[in-house]
């Protein structure tokens, strides 16, 4: 890579990646094939009346839509066209696939229920979780350098389980994936890890792991600081209440365990030094979200 590469300059600057998650608590995930323009819902073929209702409705709900496609080239859908469909949420995580004749049937799908959790029926219930990698080179040329070949590798490996993804947001953390239905995001993915996040089903809870979209930054790091803490993997037992801001400038976040046992976690924000977002933007200043104790 390119000194100048974002993922280069993030990495040099040692930005921390707790917290950077993207924020969704429910994903849509529509099987388009490339080309994808920097705005992928917009810019990669669909009818311009079904992204136009897409972008409007993940806009309105915080449900997150991004395109997918098999890891490679493939110019197009066959006899269908997937569509996967993921609540995030704690006790009400769940992941639907659907095979769809358009792209407009899609839009058949209650938005809102979908982040209020309820699938209604969509598709049916997959039990493994699925991996999605960011490869969308048109909005960065990190993700598609470093992200198209850990999707092939673990594509050959994991099949229909592993795919292509647009904008997963983390340009400079190439490459960057998320796991459905836990929410979870990864940065500095490689096959080996892809490979235990697919076969274990645990939280990786090293420092590539973002976070877990379904909370805000402040409460993926508190969350994350108490998984290492604990040494907790199991995607589904902990729980994350609204951060509540301190005199300080803080906030205290309560994050407790299904079974009964608690902990208030302190997070303090910081600056890191400039780098860019993203390939070919200009250097800027960052905050950053960092635990300070834990009781």
């Amino acid at each position: 890579m390119s000194p100048t590469a974002c993922s280069v300059a993030a990495r040099v600057v040692g930005e921390p990646l707790a917290g950077s998650s993207p924020v969704a608590v429910a994903w849509v995930g529509v099987e388009q094939p490339g080309p994808w323009g920097a705005d992928a819902v917009s810019g990669s073929g669909l009818d311009e009346g079904v992204a136009a209702e897409l972008v409007a409705r993940s806009a309105e709900t915080g449900v997150r839509v991004v395109l997918v496609r098999r890891p490679g080239r493939a110019s197009e859908v066959g006899s269908g066209r997937r569509v996967l469909v993921a609540c995030t949420v704690p006790g009400a995580t769940w992941l639907r696939s659907a095979v769809v004749a358009e792209a407009k049937e899609v839009l058949d799908l209650d938005f809102g229920r979908v982040a209020a959790g309820v699938h209604g029926g969509f598709g049916v219930g997959l039990s493994r979780p699925v991996l999605l990698v960011c490869t969308n080179g048109r909005r960065d040329v990190c993700c598609a350098v470093r992200g198209r070949p850990v999707a092939a590798g673990l594509g050959a490996e994991f099949g229909e389980r592993v795919w292509e993804a647009s904008h997963l947001g983390g340009h400079r953390f190439a490459p960057t994936g998320v796991v459905l239905p836990s929410g979870y995001a990864y940065g500095g993915l490689d096959v080996g890890l892809g490979r235990e996040l697919l076969v274990g089903g645990s939280v990786v809870v090293d420092g590539r792991c973002r976070g877990r979209s379904t909370w805000g930054a402040v409460g993926q790091v508190a969350e994350l600081a108490v998984r290492r803490l604990t040494n907790t993997v199991d995607p589904g037992v902990l729980r994350v209440r609204e951060p509540e801001a301190d005199e300080d400038g803080g906030w205290r976040v309560v994050v407790w365990h299904e079974d009964g046992r608690g902990w208030k976690v302190w997070v303090v924000s910081r600056a890191v030094p400039a780098r860019p977002a993203s390939c070919g933007a200009v250097a800027v200043p960052t905050t950053v979200y960092e635990v300070e104790r834990i009781d």
